[in-house]
């Protein structure tokens, strides 16, 4: 009777201690999937070995209520920045969908429309997808850049010495950008942050082509021109 007692004693102990390592797991990839949310990378890219540090810190008031505005200017700078920045910073809960972000960015793209289709495509890469949108919302989460470099690749020289004449529009010039992208959110009332390097390439074509710069296209991201 009591080795019988001491076996079932065992396993009722040993069931407990299994349940409470489940739980602890689950929570686990909850926290994670609230935070890392939706890949920023192209179909078919890996940033699998990207990692996001957590940290419960107070959710800082980095992103804004509408989108990052991206200001007409003839300064190829200026409007990098611009675009980077409109283009990782976001807020689930400013009553804006992923594609009104995104359209801030489209509308300062190519006016022939000759690239738009492309650019909708690589701007998609980068914003999470109507669903995601609707699962981030529930954990509040919003997502701002720290930009740390803007400037033009040396690989830029060498496509414009390979390029056929005409190829390149006038004023055509590439800009890499490089920086942290900022995450925050709730996991139920606690406060969690998460960030991660970036690196991206924007096209972009200023005078004397068109009378203020404009956006053609953007690489893949974590695959920039150096």
């Amino acid at each position: 009777m009591n080795s019988s007692a001491t076996s079932k004693h065992r396993r009722i102990l040993i069931a407990a201690i299994a349940g409470t390592l489940v739980l602890l797991v689950l929570v686990g990839i909850g926290v994670y999937g609230l935070i890392r949310g939706p890949h920023t990378t192209a179909p078919g890219t890996d940033d699998t070995n990207q990692t996001d540090t957590a940290t419960p810190t107070p959710r800082p008031p980095a992103t804004q209520a509408v989108p990052h505005p991206i200001r007409e200017t003839t300064r190829p700078e200026l409007f990098a920045s611009d675009v980077a920045t409109a283009l990782l910073t976001w807020d689930t809960t400013s009553g804006y969908q992923s594609s009104e972000y995104a359209q801030i960015i489209v509308d300062v793209g190519d006016p022939s429309g000759i690239e738009t289709a492309g650019l909708a495509a690589d701007i998609r890469a980068y914003l999470p997808s109507p669903e995601q949108w609707t699962q981030l919302r529930t954990h509040q989460t919003s997502q701002w850049l720290t930009i740390d470099e803007l400037f033009v690749p040396e690989a830029w020289a060498d496509a414009e010495a390979q390029a056929a004449p005409g190829q390149l529009l006038p004023g055509t010039t590439a800009f890499t950008v490089t920086g942290i992208r900022h995450r925050s959110g709730y996991w139920g009332e606690n406060p969690v942050e998460t960030e991660r390097p970036v690196a991206f390439t924007m096209f972009i074509t200023c005078q004397p082509t068109f009378d203020h710069c404009r956006l053609l296209r953007l690489s893949r991201v974590d695959a920039p021109l150096d």
